[in-house]
């Protein structure tokens, strides 16, 4: 059986980057929505906020340098980054960079390319987040469009690490007036906090005015990850091979490129574009990937990988195959990109295992 499962489109895309080289872009983003009790598990309690610059630390570096330990969600689930890191060990990417979307803590390293682009942290959705969206969208398409000479490799693969992400995911796919998306979107959490959620995106929904247009809904209901990246689709225009790394975050970036494109009445080739989830995001049933993929207008090659840590005694992992933490930092589309490049899940699982000892 194949490690690596269509959720839409064709198997041909993905099967033609088999054993090339791709640059790991990690974008990383700091919201305030996270600072809401209760509404998040991507981190640490009142340090939520390093979240992202540990996850590129250790990415990058195997060691975290802004705190202690390795980020861990309370209920003890290490953060994904250890799958993306144990697949960079065994086949390594071509280029790892970071894009600095609005970090409260830049990540300590030498010698790794960090792109900032002076975006400021984003306020929480609930008292309207203020973010300047046409400028980090701009950002975001002229970064695409410079890129485009500057990547070495023979793609890229763009990956997230936005603590919160998925409830501002969820409010601007609502705010731009998709319907019944709601309970499609999935959460770091196996028990989601609903009610916080619900209670959070109905206040973030409450604040747009009849009159807002598309960049002012999304400068007050989303976060810069999702509006950069979007940007970032759009400025590349399919000129290169691009998997957008994670899962239904990822998936609500492309509805804001779907609704960008309606506004302007544009189009988009999309023949070189697809989504790389894991098996956990894809089988979950509190969310629909696949259906949120399916509310664009243009048609996208997606998939899953077929990895979990069935070979793993070791209790923290066990608490994947469990629903506790699903996607991040690029974990399903690096995973896909090691078995692209023969690696095994025995020798992932392994790798693995080695950061706890």
């Amino acid at each position: 059986m194949s490690n690596i499962q269509v959720i839409t489109g064709k198997k041909d895309f993905i099967e033609s980057l088999r054993g090339k080289k791709a640059t790991f872009l990690l974008a990383l983003s700091n919201t305030d929505t996270a600072n809401i009790e209760g509404i998040t598990q991507a981190g640490i309690p009142g340090l939520l906020h390093l979240t992202p610059t540990l996850d590129s630390e250790f990415v990058c570096t195997g060691e975290v340098r802004s705190l202690e330990n390795i980020a861990k969600t309370p209920k003890g689930v290490p953060t994904p980054a250890l799958m993306t890191r144990a697949v960079h060990l065994q086949n390594p990417f071509g280029d790892i960079e970071l894009l600095n979307l609005g970090l409260k803590a830049v990540p300590k390293l030498d010698y790794f390319k960090i792109h900032n682009f002076d975006i400021s942290p984003s306020g929480s959705i609930d008292n309207i987040a203020g973010i300047d969206a046409q400028e980090v969208f701009q950002k975001g398409t002229e970064f695409g469009q410079s890129y485009l000479k500057d990547c070495k490799n023979d793609y890229i693969i763009l990956a997230e690490s936005v603590p919160s992400g998925t409830t501002t995911a969820t409010a601007t796919a609502m705010a731009l007036g998709y319907e019944n998306v709601e309970d499609k979107f999935s959460s770091s959490f196996k028990n989601v906090p609903n009610s916080i959620k619900q209670d959070t995106i109905k206040k973030a929904l409450s604040n747009i005015d009849k009159n807002d247009d598309l960049f002012e809904i999304l400068g007050k209901v989303s976060d810069n990850m999702l509006i950069f990246n979007a940007g970032f689709i759009l400025g590349l225009n399919n000129q290169i091979p691009l998997i957008l790394a994670g899962g239904t975050q990822m998936a609500s970036v492309l509805l804001i490129v779907n609704k960008i494109l309606q506004t302007m009445d544009g189009k988009l080739d999309t023949s070189n574009l697809a989504l790389c989830t894991t098996s956990w995001v894809a089988n979950d049933k509190n969310s629909d990937i696949k259906s949120l993929i399916e509310l664009n207008e243009f048609k996208l090659n997606s998939y899953y990988v077929d990895f979990d840590f069935s070979l793993s005694n070791h209790p923290a992992l066990k608490l994947y195959d469990e629903g506790e933490a699903k996607e991040g930092v690029g974990a399903g589309g690096a995973l896909i990109y090691g078995f692209l490049n023969g690696l095994s899940k025995e020798q992932i699982t392994e790798q693995v295992e080695e950061f706890f000892k």
